[in-house]
């Protein structure tokens, strides 16, 4: 496990070597549910929950699959979400670390998520493929973010330095710093994502006080 640390309408992603992208090309920002993709690049929502006040114990992010929906639905618990995405049912659960469903494969457990005592959050879940040399714009998040990725690899950038992540491996940012994240290597790359964020706030805000030194290349 590898712990790391904008208006919600703007375009997430962005092309590193090109210049101005016509609107008609770009690709998906998070706003847009999976459900609804026309294409496969870009960043796209599968659920959002809210989980209201959470515990001040440690919690974390617990990423199982399932062999169909029924069955995912059956394990699910308090602050658990079922969501379809890369072809696989998963159940996504906020809970302290020895959480476990009574059935289901495990993938991942990211964490301790470094929440707040006394805010009312929610989960925003993602999935997100970049191919080769794409990036986000640099952004901000009212709460931590985590990823797993299962294809290709990625690399957040943020002021404290980088994190890398690959194919079975996570990351996690805490709340607060300006970030950017590049898709690295010659694979596309293919995640699925949480930003547990503040619900009196947007999720994601784009920000301008802070210039990457493109240290992800």
């Amino acid at each position: 496990m590898m712990l790391a640390w904008v208006t919600a309408s703007a375009w997430l992603l962005t092309i590193v070597a090109a210049g101005p992208t016509p609107s008609s090309q770009r690709p998906a920002a998070c706003e847009t549910p999976a459900s609804q993709r026309t294409s496969e690049i870009g960043c796209y929502l599968t659920a959002v929950e809210p989980l209201g006040s959470l515990p001040a114990t440690p919690l974390f992010w617990h990423l199982y699959v399932y062999p169909n929906r029924a069955a995912a639905e059956a394990a699910r618990g308090a602050r658990g979400t079922v969501v379809e995405s890369f072809n696989k049912i998963w159940l996504y659960t906020i809970a302290d670390s020895d959480w476990r469903p009574v059935a289901g494969e495990r993938i991942a457990v990211i964490g301790p998520l470094g929440i707040e005592a006394g805010k009312r959050y929610t989960a925003r879940y993602m999935e997100a493929v970049f191919t080769p040399g794409m990036h986000s714009v640099i952004h901000t998040h009212s709460g931590p973010e985590a990823w797993y990725v299962l294809e290709g690899a990625q690399c957040l950038e943020t002021p404290q330095g980088i994190i890398v992540a690959r194919a079975g491996e996570s990351a996690l940012v805490p709340q607060g710093p300006s970030m950017r994240l590049s898709s690295i290597g010659s694979e596309t790359r293919r995640s699925v994502l949480l930003v547990l964020h503040d619900e009196s706030q947007s999720w994601m805000t784009r920000v301008s006080d802070w210039t990457p030194k493109d240290l992800c290349k």
